[in-house]
Formats: C-alpha cells, sequence, structure tokens
C-alpha cells in the first residue's frame, strides 16, 4: 500500500506531461511541413509569401475591376453573338411590316407619343394617388423624358454612341483613371459610356442645350445608375472651361459633329483654351465629320494657327458602326513635342 501511494501521483503527474509533449511534437513538425505545402516557391520565413494562383482574389485583381472592362467588341464576341442568334433561329430577319407585325402577336405596339399619352392619364400600371403621389418618388422625371424622346434627337441611330466610344477609347489606349472633356455632350449618347467606364469624377462636359442637359441629369444618368460616377456636366456657351475648375488637364477631349455647327472663329477660342488643358504626350483632341474652320484657311495659316497654340494636326481615321451601315471621319490633334 505504501508503494502504491507512493508511486500513484507520479504516474498522475507523468500521463499529462506525455500528451503534451506528443501536442508539441506534433505543433512542430506541421510548422515545419507549412512552408513546403504553401503555393509559395519561397523557402524563407522572414516575410509572408503572397499567393499567384488564379483562385486567389484579392482587391487589385479581381475579374470586375475597371480595369478589366474592354473598350471594344471583339471578334470573338461577334461570333459568340452569331452563334447565339443562329442557335434561337434568329439569323433570317423579316423583309415587311406585315411580317415583323406577325411577330408581335399578341403585343400592343405603342408609338412613343402613345406610351406619352398614356403616362399622362394613367402614370404606372399601379400607381399612387394624391399626396401621395409625391411621397415615394425621389426623383420626378417628365413622362417626355421616360418615354425617351431624346433618342431621335439624332441623325443615326442612339446605338451609334457606343461605335464612337469603342473608337477613341481604343484610338488613345484610355484607362479609368484618365481624365475626359466632351464638348457638347448632347442627352449623353455618347458620354454614357464614357462614364460607366472611368473613375467618379473624371468624366467633364460643356452643354449649351436646356432640353439635352435635362434629358442627360434626369433621365439617362439615374436610369443607368450613373449618379456615383459624379460627372461634371455643365451649361454654358462661347467655349467658356473655367467652372471645370483650374488645373484640370485632360487625356482626351472630343467634340462629335459639334464644331461643323459652330463658328469658325469660337472654334478657334476654344481651341486655344483648351490648348493648355491638354496633357502632353498622351493627350489628343478628336474632332468628328469635318474640320471647315481649318480648312478654309488653308493648309499653313492652319498650321501656323494651330502652331501658335501648342498644337499640331496628327492625321484622319475613320471607324465603323457595329450595328448599321456608316462610318465616322475623326481628326487628331495633340500638343507640339517640345
Amino acid at each position: 500500500m505504501a508503494l502504491l501511494n507512493s508511486t500513484s501521483p507520479t504516474r498522475s503527474i507523468a500521463v499529462p506531461a506525455l500528451l503534451l509533449l506528443s501536442a508539441a511534437s506534433g505543433a512542430l513538425l506541421l510548422f515545419c511541413l507549412l512552408p513546403s505545402l504553401s503555393p509559395s516557391t519561397s523557402c524563407s520565413c522572414s516575410c509572408p509569401a503572397t499567393s499567384t494562383t488564379t483562385t486567389t482574389v484579392t482587391t487589385t485583381t479581381t475579374s470586375s475591376s475597371p480595369k478589366s472592362i474592354p473598350t471594344l467588341t471583339s471578334p470573338e464576341d461577334v461570333l459568340w453573338l452569331k452563334k447565339l442568334l443562329a442557335q434561337n433561329l434568329l439569323v433570317d430577319l423579316p423583309l415587311s411590316q406585315a411580317e415583323w407585325h406577325e411577330l408581335r402577336k399578341g403585343i400592343n405596339p405603342r408609338t412613343r407619343a402613345q406610351q406619352l399619352q398614356d403616362l399622362l392619364n394613367f402614370h404606372g400600371i399601379a400607381h399612387y394617388e394624391g399626396l401621395e403621389a409625391e411621397n415615394h418618388t425621389a426623383l420626378p422625371c417628365p413622362g417626355e423624358l421616360l418615354v425617351e424622346e431624346h433618342h431621335s434627337n439624332y441623325g443615326e441611330p442612339w446605338a451609334g454612341g457606343r461605335d464612337v466610344f469603342e473608337f477613341l477609347a481604343s484610338a488613345t489606349n484610355l484607362s479609368p483613371s484618365d481624365m475626359v472633356m466632351e464638348i457638347g455632350c448632347g442627352t449623353l449618347r455618347v458620354g454614357i459610356h464614357f462614364i460607366q467606364y472611368l473613375d467618379p469624377n473624371h468624366f467633364h462636359c460643356l452643354e449649351r442645350d436646356k432640353l439635352s442637359l435635362m434629358a442627360a441629369l434626369r433621365y439617362e444618368l439615374p436610369s443607368h445608375g450613373l449618379l456615383y460616377k459624379r460627372p461634371l456636366i455643365i451649361k454654358g456657351e462661347d467655349m467658356d472651361f473655367t467652372k471645370f475648375g483650374e488645373g484640370v488637364s485632360y487625356d482626351l477631349i472630343y467634340a462629335s459633329a459639334v464644331f461643323l455647327h459652330m463658328p469658325d472663329k469660337l472654334v478657334w477660342v476654344g481651341l486655344e483654351r483648351l490648348a493648355n488643358r491638354l496633357k502632353p504626350g498622351k493627350g489628343r483632341i478628336f474632332a468628328s465629320h469635318n474640320i471647315k474652320f481649318c480648312r478654309r484657311l488653308g493648309g499653313e495659316e492652319c498650321k501656323r494657327r494651330l502652331t501658335n497654340l501648342g498644337l499640331e494636326y496628327v492625321g484622319v481615321q475613320t471607324h465603323d458602326s457595329l450595328l448599321f451601315n456608316h462610318y465616322e471621319t475623326w481628326f487628331e490633334f495633340r500638343r507640339l513635342k517640345v
């Protein structure tokens, strides 16, 4: 009994100690094995290894980053859509109005004028009455804008705005962090695509037409969910860019079918005011359709005036439309190389 009593406490302490020793040995073994199991090729333990596998998700390489958004429709994109159209038997288009009407079947087609009248008479299918009608709509929009009448204010389809964006963005190797100025952005037929692509606060526009500004600000920006992009769109005339702030410089300044509607003298005033706002090297000015303001002066005189402004003519480019038979001509300018 004396022997058992003297040894029993020793056994009760030795068993936990053995377990602790085994656990410590296992932890040490696991710690030594971890570097060999890591995807990193480094064997140093002095700093944390960064995983480079495709399954690693970081805030700088995620596929939803704006820098991963393509600016051009690729041949692969076109081929994919053509295959999908064929799969759904949509390759052959209707040849007459009667065939288009047959496709509608139970659909009740409404013109924009009819849609507008419906809105004025019935509002939405389900809508609030009386005082409640003013308490549930944060940004009330006029019916004329809701039925998108402003999409027909151009001499070509609204879809052509995407064509202009793709051309200019690729021609200038545009990145989301670049600054862009549009002279006469109208209802954002082109500008909406730049705003979607660029970082917040990186799109500026000078527009003189009140109806166009209403459509841009009260309908296009909210309906596309782009209020958070905070584009600076200013009403103004006479090429006055002072409201955009001092020290702002642009990677791209463009005017789509605007200069041809302006007096030559005003175009030159605008170029003079914009020349110093154009970034050296990469910065470009693009004007579409024609440059009569320059050609009416003659080649040498135009070159002299551009040189005095610190600008030079680069050349002319054209681009095709993705969706309809159309091409557009663009004239390119840059700051003089020092």
